[in-house]
Order: structure tokens, then C-alpha cells, then sequence
């Protein structure tokens, strides 16, 4: 059994089945891609996957524990951190007053480390805030008014802000989205970087291949909310199915 398990689920808005009986399975320290065209059911599953969606019929096992009906603090608190389409910071804060907010939350329990609450010093949690920016090379930009950045360093403060608290599971919706060609590369550096450095499960939505390839261990493709495929990515090049969803047509 993988870290997330999705068994048979389904979610219908009305007259739409965004979700048809999928099943997922994500193994434990690896990179997981979900990908397909759009309207395949994406974002949806994503929002399953962090209680903000309860499935009609289904379940979603993190660690052994079901997601569904959780808040968002209940969510952190099992360990697992989401990273927007949209990077989601303070832009009227500086890069070190973003990254203290969720060590200093965590130390009061508002974001204890699964459960565990923090008793550094104010000291400790600057020196921890300084060592998170430093491993995502951004120490150097710690003074800078965030938004300023380009929206590459954006998502690179989001992510130096959600690996702070030291997640399990780190969620990714298209965190490529709108970027430069350059800044895209720096993030499949840095993702590469987190997965060698850190035990941590990693899963992806992202419409770009070039990152998805360059990252995903393991590739499930969704059309009309139903997976069509899970592969390797070597595998998943060139697949009949593949190209049919993506290009309307049997290859």
C-alpha cells in the first residue's frame, strides 16, 4: 500500500461526473504526476486529496487515516502541505517575515509539527526560517519585499515556507504555471533537490511535460474523471491511450 491510497472514488456537480471510480495509489517517497487534458478531473481530485472536496462514494487514506471531512488545519497537522497554482504569500512582507509566519505559528501549536508543538526560542526559529531559505537558495534575497520577486522565487518562497514544517506529503498544483522557461528549470532543480535531500512524497499536477518527465516517478493520465493509464513515464510516452485523450484522436 502507498502513503495515499484513493479507493473508488466518484464526484458528480450536478449533471457533470467530474470523478468516475478512480484509484490511486502513491508510493511513499516518490514523485507521482496526475495528468491529462483539461476538464480530465485534475483540480478535482486535488481538492479530494485535502478534504476541501468530500467524495460522493470513495475514500482517500493518508498514512492510514482518511482525509475526507478534515479541516485545513487537521490536514497540515497529518502532514501534508499544498502549493498553489497562484503562489500564496504576503507580498507586503519581506522573504524572512513570510518564512518566520509558519515557524512561529507552529511554535504557539496553530501549525504544531504533527502534533508536536515547537518550544524553540524566537532565536531558533529565526536560525531555522534563515536554514530553509539557505536550502532553497533565496538566504540572500531574505530582505527583499516579496513582491517584488518573479513569480519563479514566489513559488520558491511557497515551497521554503510549506517544507519549513516539515511535511510528509507535498501537494503541487501546476507549480510551473505562468512561469518563465528559466524560472520553470529552477524549480525542476529544486523539486529534483527536496526529493534527494528529504523524505518526503511528492504529487504533481502540472500540464507541462517537460516537468512533468523531468520529475514524476510514476505518471496516472485522467480523461472525463476516469484514469486511463498509470505508468513509468517511460512508459507513458507515446501511449495509444495517451495521445487519444490529448489529441482527440487513436494514435
Amino acid at each position: 500500500m502507498g502513503i495515499l491510497e484513493v479507493k473508488d472514488v466518484n464526484k458528480r456537480f450536478g449533471g457533470l461526473q467530474a470523478l468516475g471510480n478512480v484509484n490511486l495509489s502513491v508510493a511513499e517517497n516518490t514523485c507521482h504526476a496526475i495528468i491529462g487534458p483539461n476538464g480530465a478531473g485534475k483540480s478535482t481530485l486535488l481538492n479530494c486529496l485535502v478534504g476541501k472536496l468530500i467524495p460522493d462514494t470513495g475514500s482517500v487514506m493518508f498514512d492510514g487515516q482518511s482525509v475526507l471531512g478534515r479541516t485545513p488545519f487537521e490536514i497540515n497537522q497529518m502532514g501534508i502541505s499544498r502549493v498553489f497554482q497562484t503562489p500564496e504569500i504576503f507580498g507586503d512582507l519581506t522573504v524572512m517575515e513570510n518564512m518566520l509566519i509558519p515557524c512561529f505559528a507552529r511554535r504557539d501549536g496553530s501549525f504544531a509539527l504533527h502534533g508536536i508543538r515547537s518550544v524553540l526560542s524566537e532565536g531558533e526559529l529565526r536560525d531555522q526560517a534563515e536554514q530553509m531559505l539557505d536550502e532553497v537558495n533565496m538566504l540572500d534575497k531574505r530582505n527583499m519585499h516579496s513582491a517584488s520577486m518573479s513569480r519563479g522565487d514566489k513559488r520558491r518562497l511557497e515551497m521554503a515556507m510549506c517544507l519549513v514544517q516539515n511535511p510528509k506529503l507535498l501537494l503541487l498544483d501546476e507549480p510551473t504555471a505562468g512561469m518563465a522557461r528559466a524560472d520553470t528549470n529552477n524549480t525542476i532543480d529544486l523539486l529534483k533537490e527536496i526529493k534527494e535531500k528529504r523524505d518526503i512524497t511528492i504529487a504533481i499536477i502540472e500540464h507541462d511535460m517537460h516537468v512533468v518527465f523531468s520529475l514524476a516517478d510514476r505518471i496516472t493520465v485522467l480523461a472525463q474523471g476516469t484514469p486511463l493509464v498509470e505508468d513509468t513515464p517511460e512508459n507513458i510516452k507515446g501511449h495509444p491511450k495517451v495521445k487519444e485523450a490529448y489529441l482527440g484522436e487513436a494514435a
